[in-house]
């Protein structure tokens, strides 16, 4: 698909450019069990962003979505931010 590390790498942060950039957080949950379930997921329940368009993001443990993962982070003030996987 790519022909190199350079276009894999140009690729997927224009992806990420596309969907995030731009958006207004609506709503911030924790996956419910069920919707975990769904996925496989069944002791794994991550934090779910929701935007005003109505897509939302949620952290994975890898990229194949295998289960759900912990989201860090650093506030303005430099403060870590963990947001950890809620159990089942």
């Amino acid at each position: 698909m790519f022909k190199n590390k350079k276009e894999q790498t140009k690729y997927w942060m224009d992806y990420a450019k596309k969907h995030l950039v731009g958006k207004t957080i609506k709503a911030v949950s924790w996956m419910t069990g069920d919707e975990a379930v769904h996925l496989g997921w069944e002791y794994s329940r991550p934090v779910v962003i929701e935007f005003t368009d109505g897509s939302m993001i949620f952290p994975s443990a890898d990229d194949e979505g295998n289960d759900g993962g912990a989201l860090f982070g650093q506030s303005a003030g430099h403060e870590d931010l963990t947001f950890p996987v809620n159990g089942g």
